[in-house]
């Protein structure tokens, strides 16, 4: 027995954010000075390298609680079942619900909770918590409740990511146009068809990677020392990302049991539309082949890194027929992966 996805769903913000935006942003280096190149050039050398064109902020009555909510209920919806069936809701998130003019991350009681409370579930043995695990958060979460279903302790899962990073964001940092916000949701429940999760593998890097993402002080130096923003080494997170990625994958696919060959699809937290190119095709050379055409969808250019988010939106996406020259057909072999602050890697090998 194993598990499967009989639901999905996401929900992406309306308010769409151009690279235009940050035409009149202040830039600056992490010593605090202004950045020399002009703002055209420097939203022009984001979009080379990481395909972003436009990214999704939430509005401003929304937290992310809310974007989970109404991703669950679709989810929920597109399963056809019954809410308080459910056995666990899990939350991957990283920063909690922060509205918007504000800076504090609100996570008591947990997001979990916040959503299960949203869809007027009664049964208080349907158990919500949430899980955070950097951008794999959410395959993290799949893990976790495949487990439980495997274990014959959950019968029905919620698996939920979502996140405002918009929120948290340093706007002197150049590196704040890569995030966005979004939540996507998928219903997961016991198989014995043959269909759905086959193999998984998750890996923590911490001895000399644990700081590669983490809460940093603004470069603006006049603003309060005391508030701290997401920030990362990107350059160090590159070199990780490709030495250690397409191995994990390596390692997941080999343990299902089927062949590159058999692979149709690669679904992948879409960070950094170059860095998962990369990681792609040296993944595929582990096996001395070259990645095929339209094996990984792509739609970072419009939607920005929403963290955890990114793989259950795109997953929704595909099967919901939304996105050009991508389909997923039954008996379709499905390679999930992510990478993320901690350092943290993860996989999974889904049958359709």
């Amino acid at each position: 027995m194993t598990s499967k996805i009989t639901g999905v769903g996401n929900y992406i913000p309306s308010e769409t954010i151009t690279n235009l935006f940050f035409d009149n942003h202040v830039f600056m280096s992490q010593d605090g000075m202004h950045l020399k190149e002009d703002n055209a050039s420097i939203t022009s050398k984001l979009q080379k390298i990481t395909g972003i064109e436009e990214r999704r902020y939430a509005g401003s009555n929304q937290v992310t609680s809310d974007l989970a909510f109404i991703a669950a209920q679709a989810a929920i919806d597109d399963a056809g079942i019954d809410p308080e069936t459910l056995d666990y809701i899990i939350f991957a998130h990283n920063f909690g619900d922060v509205k918007a003019g504000t800076v504090q991350s609100d996570t008591v009681p947990s997001l979990a909770s916040r959503v299960k409370h949203q869809l007027k579930i009664k049964n208080n043995f349907c158990v919500a918590y949430d899980v955070l695990f950097g951008c794999p958060g959410w395959i993290e979460g799949m893990i976790q409740a495949n487990a439980f279903i495997r274990s014959g302790i959950a019968k029905r899962c919620l698996v939920i990511g979502a996140e405002t990073l918009s929120r948290v964001v340093d706007v002197h940092d150049r590196d704040s146009m890569i995030y966005a916000d979004g939540a996507g949701a998928v219903v997961l429940e016991s198989s014995e068809d043959g269909s759905g999760i086959l193999s998984h593998l998750s890996a923590s890097h911490t001895f000399k990677e644990k700081d590669f993402l983490y809460f940093g002080k603004s470069y603006n130096n006049e603003s309060c020392p005391d508030t701290k923003y997401i920030k990362m080494d990107g350059r160090k997170i590159y070199e990780f990302a490709l030495v250690h990625v397409p191995d994990a994958m390596k390692q997941c696919l080999d343990k299902s049991g089927y062949s590159i060959g058999q692979l149709n699809k690669i679904i992948i937290h879409q960070a950094n539309e170059k860095m998962d190119e990369a990681i792609v095709d040296r993944f595929y050379q582990l096996y001395g082949v070259d990645a095929p055409d339209h094996i990984m969808p792509m739609v970072i250019n419009k939607l920005g890194n929403s963290s955890v988010a990114t793989i259950p939106t795109l997953l929704t996406m595909i099967l919901k027929n939304e996105l050009e020259n991508h389909a997923i057909e039954k008996g379709d072999i499905v390679l999930f992966a992510s990478v993320g602050a901690g350092m943290n890697i993860n996989a999974i090998v889904y049958k359709f």
